[in-house]
């Protein structure tokens, strides 16, 4: 565990406080708990009275407070000391696990460039992009980031828009087309009319978004201390009342000491703790406590597509050829000259480092690539690049939704086809399926055009999909269903994501795959980048809410009951100390369960004793 300067110094006054109590129950010493006191129980005092004074705060603090001084007035040193050990074991183990969330928009800056390309009365001068004005003419090169928001009036290119779409694939850009700040100009250079000043651009709109986009329900209440005011006043009124009756000060004070909520402070913290354990097992990173139990009450999981139920990026699905061995060594040889993502993966698919020489390769912007192979004339690209070329097209075979095809043509006729696509992620369909059975309803929100939504959400089963999203379209739709009072989760992996995750109630980044704004702007990442894992995720945020119930239960049931013994003069202050020991170690034990939990792996057992037990008995039908 990396723990910070000021954990490091509280874990060791903890350590400290509890050798101390310890010691002085072994050897019966009755100043050594002083030791527990002073470093423990009074900063508990003094965080009281600050808060009891400035926010008139009624917390379990209250109570502790005054147990550790009543003990210490009594005489009754290691109920105090133990008290305030207890306690601030507690305190420490929910300051650990509940973390503040540190949204960063560096990534998002580093995308706008500092300067820009214009152009005036035929002279081209460099100016920072903050003097943009809308008309201006901006020249674009290969490579660069776009400053602002415009339409090409001159030259043709491919734009790489995953920043603000999601969509992984490369987008052809020609005169009249919109371009869009914070997206990279990929390979052709062209001149664009702004249409927007820098600080008004699509990117900086998706900047302001991070920035201001949050949930737009209350900050979480810890379970614990919804209990807490209630306490002190039976506590105090218990007390004052047994005293009147009585006039015996120890009775009041054991009451204090025996109604003191060690174990109602503990059962949060040491569950989320536990839970957070194995989470992080699962290779799942929980930035806050507070997203675990705003997670087992989410109504509906939103899924971005790109990177998220699809593997993000482009791979060839099939290859039509009556010569495919040939096909492949020429496609991949001649798309090695080429940084665009449709080659690489061409390339990789080869997975073969004997390539042949390309003389003259040329790139034919939009359309595809050609080259020379062992004096025969290659081309390869799209049913534009083949028009163009006079070449008679085959292998036309229609494509599913979703799908690129490359063809290869030889000397003036073609060879055969590659098909590309974004293939979905191998558990997707699994990983929808077991959501159903948390009653976890499934939204897709994508970048992509209608119809391959429509595709993707057919195979995996999801009713509700929206399309054509830019990053505010689905910021809004969270914020509708916010307001419709459901409580909503979102995972994504793109920058295009942040504002969204930042938004719901629940965010959820693809760790491997997402850029760091998207994680940053999260609750939750999966480093480990298994969509499979999100139903494991939501199972036992479940489980630890039900396991915090049953703690804060078995606390107050304690505390009841020690406190009647107390009335009746059954307790002293040491001995209801020593059952808050027992309490607590009861409480501790109970969410330290939680550590070894596996709802995918139960789940998938009884999937596979069912279809064991369906095959058995249709072979012995």
């Amino acid at each position: 565990m990396n723990f910070t300067k000021t954990e490091k110094v509280d874990l060791l006054l903890i350590i400290i406080s509890t050798i101390s109590i310890i010691a002085s129950f072994i050897f019966s010493i009755d100043y050594i708990p002083w030791i527990a006191i002073i470093l423990c129980g009074f900063p508990i005092i003094k965080e009281c009275a600050e808060g009891l004074i400035n926010e008139f705060d009624l917390t379990a603090d209250l109570l502790v407070s005054i147990a550790i001084i009543a003990s210490i007035i009594i005489g009754e040193l290691f109920a105090a000391g133990e008290i305030a050990t207890i306690m601030a074991i507690g305190g420490f183990l929910e300051e650990y696990t509940v973390s503040k969330t540190q949204g960063r928009i560096k990534e998002l800056v580093n995308m706008t460039p500092q300067f820009a390309t214009r152009i005036r009365n035929g002279k081209e001068e460099k100016i920072p992009v903050e003097n943009i004005s809308v008309g201006d003419m901006i020249k674009v090169l290969p490579g660069e980031n776009i400053p602002t928001d415009g339409i090409i009036i001159d030259g043709e290119t491919s734009i790489d828009q995953s920043t603000l779409t999601g969509e992984p694939l490369p987008i052809d850009k020609k005169e009249d087309d919109e371009v869009y700040s914070g997206t990279i100009n990929l390979y052709g250079s062209f001149i664009m009319k702004t249409t927007k000043i820098s600080q008004e651009s699509s990117l900086q709109k998706l900047i302001r978004l991070v920035e201001s986009s949050k949930p737009e329900n209350a900050e979480i209440v810890k379970t614990a201390d919804k209990w807490a005011t209630l306490i002190v006043i039976i506590a105090f009124i218990a007390s004052i009342l047994t005293y009147l009756f009585t006039f015996e000060i120890t009775r009041s004070v054991t009451i204090l000491v025996v109604f003191c909520p060690c174990a109602l402070v503990l059962a949060t913290p040491t569950a989320i703790s536990a839970a957070i354990g194995n989470l992080t097992k699962h290779g799942i990173l929980v930035k806050d406590g507070a997203s675990v139990e705003e997670l087992a009450h989410i109504d509906e999981l939103i899924f971005d597509k790109t990177g998220t139920l699809t593997n993000g990026t482009p791979k060839v699905v099939n290859v039509i050829s009556e010569n495919k061995k040939e096909t492949l060594y020429l496609l991949a040889s001649l798309e090695s000259k080429s940084e665009h993502p449709l080659a690489k993966a061409i390339v990789n698919y080869y997975n073969n480092t004997k390539l042949a020489d390309v003389k003259d390769f040329k790139m034919h912007m939009g359309k595809g690539v050609s080259g020379i192979i062992n004096n025969s004339k290659i081309i390869a690209g799209n049913k534009k690049l083949l028009e163009s070329e006079k070449i008679p097209i085959k292998f036309d075979s229609e494509n599913k939704t979703g799908e690129i095809s490359i063809f290869v043509a030889k000397n003036n006729e073609v060879i055969g086809k590659v098909v590309l696509a974004d293939t979905l992620r191998k558990n997707s369909k699994q990983t929808i399926q077991m959501l159903k059975r948390l009653r976890v309803r499934t939204t897709l929100l994508t970048g992509d055009s209608q119809e391959t939504a429509k595709y993707v959400a057919d195979q995996l089963k999801i009713r509700n999909i929206k399309s054509n999203c830019l990053p505010e379209d689905k910021t809004n739709y969270i914020k509708q269903e916010q307001i419709k009072r459901n409580r909503v989760a979102m995972i994504g992996d793109g920058i295009n994501d942040a504002p969204s995750l930042k938004k719901a109630n629940v965010g959820i980044a693809m760790g491997s795959m997402g850029s760091e704004i998207s994680i940053e702007s999260s609750n939750i990442a999966l480093i480990n980048d298994n969509i499979e894992d999100i139903p494991h995720l939501i199972a036992m945020a479940k489980k630890t809410i039900k396991t915090i119930n049953i703690n804060i239960g078995f606390s107050l049931l304690i505390n009841i009951t020690a406190m009647a013994l107390a009335i009746l003069g059954q307790l002293g202050p040491i001995e209801g100390a020593l059952i808050h020991n027992i309490g607590s170690v009861i409480v501790i034990i109970n969410s330290a369960t939680l550590l070894n939990y596996e709802y995918v792996k139960k789940d998938l057992i009884k999937s596979r004793k069912l279809r064991a037990n369906k095959s058995l008995n249709k072979a012995m039908t």
